[in-house]
């Protein structure tokens, strides 16, 4: 499961110590939420289903999905549905090529998701290796669903203009410079991730003082 509250704000406590400029943005705008998902299968499916649509479409094409399958939590129901089933739910043809590369591939053992690596690298690297699962999909995934507390997804735009803002930057500074800035920050770069995100969302009220 994801970094609870207490870890999150240790993790930024403890960022706080390293870089104040987030110590500052934490008492502005406060400590965020936890954002915790369940650790397997139903996860990653749904982080398909979800690209590129909004919140509400995503939850009506997964329930038109589970009912139309029999149980979209199962992998095997998944590799089972025809074409016909998988786009009357709402699935693209991409998507459903997606869908069932992960159920292939979590049925067959090729991946296991309740023994990744323990290298974040290693653990992104077997994720990416599924068909329509990219970085940004398998770093939120460990950091959510596995609670790994030092990764950084530093292509995340969000991350990007708010670490700029954080930091008193005049610019976006570019995915490269997002990864090396957030260096000096490990091994509480989760948190720093997850706060980014809470201060993207508190706008313009968490602009620089």
């Amino acid at each position: 499961m994801g970094l609870n509250a207490q870890q999150l704000r240790a993790g930024l406590d403890s960022l706080g110590a390293i870089e104040p400029a987030f110590a500052a943005a934490v008492a502005r705008v406060g400590y965020p939420a936890p954002r915790i998902r369940e650790r397997g299968y139903a996860t990653l499916l749904r982080t398909i289903v979800g690209q590129q649509v909004s919140v509400a479409s995503a939850d009506a094409v997964w329930r038109r999905l589970d009912a139309g399958v029999g149980g979209a939590t199962d992998p095997a129901a998944i590799a089972r549905a025809d074409d016909e089933t998988l786009r009357a739910a709402g699935l693209s043809r991409q998507k459903a090529s997606y869908a069932r590369s992960l159920a292939d591939e979590v049925t067959s053992g090729r991946l296991d998701l309740a023994r990744l690596p323990d290298d974040d690298e290693a653990a992104i690297a077997a994720l990416v290796a599924v068909k329509g699962i990219g970085r940004w999909s398998a770093e939120v995934y460990l950091l959510f669903a596995e609670g790994r507390p030092d990764i950084w997804p530093a292509g995340d735009l969000a991350v990007q203009i708010e670490v700029g803002r954080i930091l008193g930057h005049a610019t976006r500074p570019s995915e490269r410079l997002t990864r090396d800035l957030a260096e000096a920050w490990r091994p509480h770069r989760g948190a720093a991730a997850i706060f980014t995100w809470h201060h993207y969302g508190a706008g313009a009220d968490a602009a620089p003082v």
